[in-house]
């Protein structure tokens, strides 16, 4: 299973929020291009970068921090928050980063995504964000009627072949990604299904593991900046 250490840009900083408020962020780093050189240097080869004022503003925010970011390791960088045009799409991977994470816009304009998966194929993926089982959009601030299940078949259909799936109410709380409706999602639709929301242990990313193709990796954040484990003890642990 893949490990992906994150990286959540606002204002320039890397910080964590608690179930997606942004007023209720941690700063715990000025410099998040240190960040993610340093897990370069535990081991990393994927990074997962938020633009979190890009999600709210739904416009860019972070571009030169997410082009230093890229520029300065051999990651392969994906990217979400705000992308809601083709030409971002575009923008983003002219940057060097390697996968374009769509939200909103799988809700809103479903033909946009099919547009830009016709285009770069495997390079765009789909982020599915749930409250009690419903779709989250506009940055977590509003809740729809589909379901996660209805939301990642309609994506497959229009060629998507990976999602990332994260359980709201669990993000930033450390209290365990939610693994099982991780791996309901990946039954239901054979998708590859990237679990991330509240990995707070090295059992929980053991356990995302077992999980086989079911889960194809976890994005890990504040569990990892809070000194809960290491990258190199998340990395061990999936191989045992």
């Amino acid at each position: 299973m893949l490990i992906f250490p994150a990286v959540d840009l606002k204002e320039g900083k890397a910080v964590r929020l608690l179930q997606g408020r942004m007023e209720a962020a941690t700063v715990y780093a000025d410099d998040p291009v240190a960040v993610a050189q340093d897990f370069a240097r535990q081991g990393a080869e994927y990074l997962h970068v938020v633009d979190l004022n890009g999600a709210f503003a739904g416009e860019p925010v972070n571009d030169e921090v997410i082009k230093k970011i890229v520029s300065s390791v051999s990651l392969k960088v994906q990217v979400g928050g705000g992308i809601r045009t083709l030409e971002r799409v575009v923008e983003l991977l002219k940057l060097g980063v390697e996968r374009v994470i769509l939200g909103t816009v799988a809700v809103r304009d479903p033909d946009l995504v099919e547009e830009a998966v016709q285009r770069y194929g495997e390079r765009i993926v789909v982020g599915i964000d749930a409250k009690d089982g419903r779709v989250a959009v506009q940055g977590w601030a509003e809740t729809t009627d589909l379901s996660v299940v209805e939301l990642a078949l309609a994506m497959k259909k229009v060629g998507v072949k990976r999602v990332i799936f994260t359980d709201i109410a669990r993000d930033g709380m450390l209290q365990g990604v939610n693994i099982d409706s991780t791996a309901r999602l990946a039954q239901a639709t054979g998708l590859a299904v990237i679990a991330s929301g509240g990995i707070a242990g090295l059992n929980q990313t053991s356990r995302s593991g077992r999980q086989g193709v079911l889960i194809e990796g976890a994005i890990v954040g504040k569990a990892l900046y809070a000194g809960a484990f290491t990258l190199e003890e998340a990395f061990a642990a999936v191989e045992r």
